[in-house]
């Protein structure tokens, strides 16, 4: 019997990766597909584990996961901890296919220790992620939500239509993206769409695909210098936390609006208040934080300026099933003996399957 465990949640459902696996070609004839079901989203994700065996962003218990995955080889999950002591306690454990573009809930040393093969989604959110970044920055820049909050307050706020108070438009400006990835570039050719020019900051971007994609590839101090819109797009690592703080903020032009729908990790938040007092920012827009949810004493939860919506820009239903499509994908290639795709561990890259 080939045991596959889908350790889904509230938004990647087990029963999507069931459907998804079972309309793959070529597949076991004896697949034995069980469910296990964690708390997110209605439960916020975290660290799970103690010391070395302690992941990131991760949603369930240890216990539960090993529980679940007695004699199971090949495992399709978003959020499941997969710590070392979960790799330790799973000795027929094969495979995860984990549907995200980063999988931050794997151990992927002890993976490779426990000679387990882990795969990655990159681009399941790509989409919804980008236009959502781009409805945010019109959100701050139009000041929709505070005109929409005071409209059901019954205050006709006619003042917006003040010089002074008027918003601000995307055609003509000039918006930067910090990090070009597959979100950064739909954004990105979303923006060209509306007549703004695209300026983008990352080391890892040439400068032969920014200029096919029509944008100007840049330093990021000139790139927050020239930009009434600065976007954030990177992924949260040792070198980018942080890397938009005081000094960067006073770069910025006067007014300038702040997006963020990436991680929160990625700003110091603690000159954000006074930018934003001092009108050195003339809008943030914020989906993620660095504490998530805020506290209740979030210095910006009452601020008019400021746009905040809780870590909603991957959520929508395309995405929930791309995702478990790509992880389903690769568990069947793995399982007719084909390489994968979108290895993350050093496994996976030498990994042929286990097809017999």
């Amino acid at each position: 019997m080939t045991r596959v465990l889908a350790a889904g949640d509230h938004f990647v459902a087990p029963r999507l990766f069931d459907t998804a696996l079972r309309g793959e070609p070529g597949l076991p004839g004896d697949l034995d597909v069980t469910h296990l079901t964690a708390g997110w989203p209605t439960e916020p994700f975290g660290p799970v584990g103690t010391g070395d065996s302690r992941v990131e962003e991760a949603s369930g218990t240890e216990d539960d996961l090993v529980a679940a995955l007695d004699g199971v080889r090949v495992c399709l999950t978003q959020m499941a901890p997969f710590t070392a002591r979960v790799f330790d306690a799973s000795p027929a454990l094969e495979m995860v296919a984990v549907c995200r573009g980063g999988p931050v809930n794997v151990d992927l040393a002890a993976a490779d220790r426990a000679g387990v093969a882990v795969t990655q989604a990159p681009g399941r959110n790509a989409a919804a992620a980008a236009e959502y970044a781009v409805g945010m920055a019109l959100a701050a820049l139009r000041r929709i939500p505070l005109a929409a909050a005071e409209l059901r307050e019954g205050r006709w706020r006619g003042d917006f239509y003040d010089y002074d108070e008027a918003g601000l438009e995307l055609d003509g400006a000039t918006v930067g993206l910090v990090g070009y990835g597959a979100i950064g570039r739909i954004v990105a050719r979303v923006l060209r769409a509306f007549g703004a020019t695209v300026l983008v900051a990352d080391p890892y971007t040439d400068r032969a695909t920014a200029e096919t994609d029509g944008v100007r590839l840049v330093e990021l101090d000139e790139l927050l210098r020239a930009s009434s819109v600065v976007s954030l797009h990177a992924r949260l690592s040792d070198e980018t936390r942080g890397m938009i703080g005081a000094r960067e903020l006073d770069l910025m032009p006067d007014g300038a609006v702040l997006v963020n729908t990436a991680r929160g990790g990625l700003l110091d938040h603690a000159p954000l208040p006074e930018a934003l007092r001092s009108g050195r920012l003339g809008g943030l827009a914020l989906d993620v934080f660095d504490v998530e949810p805020p506290p209740e004493d979030w210095p910006l939860r009452d601020a008019p300026n400021v746009v905040a919506t809780p870590h909603l820009a991957g959520a929508t239903r395309q995405t929930a099933h791309r995702a478990a499509a790509i992880a389903a994908g690769e568990a069947g290639r793995f399982l007719r003996g084909e390489a994968v795709c979108h290895p993350a561990n050093e496994t996976a890259r030498n990994a042929q399957g286990v097809a017999s």
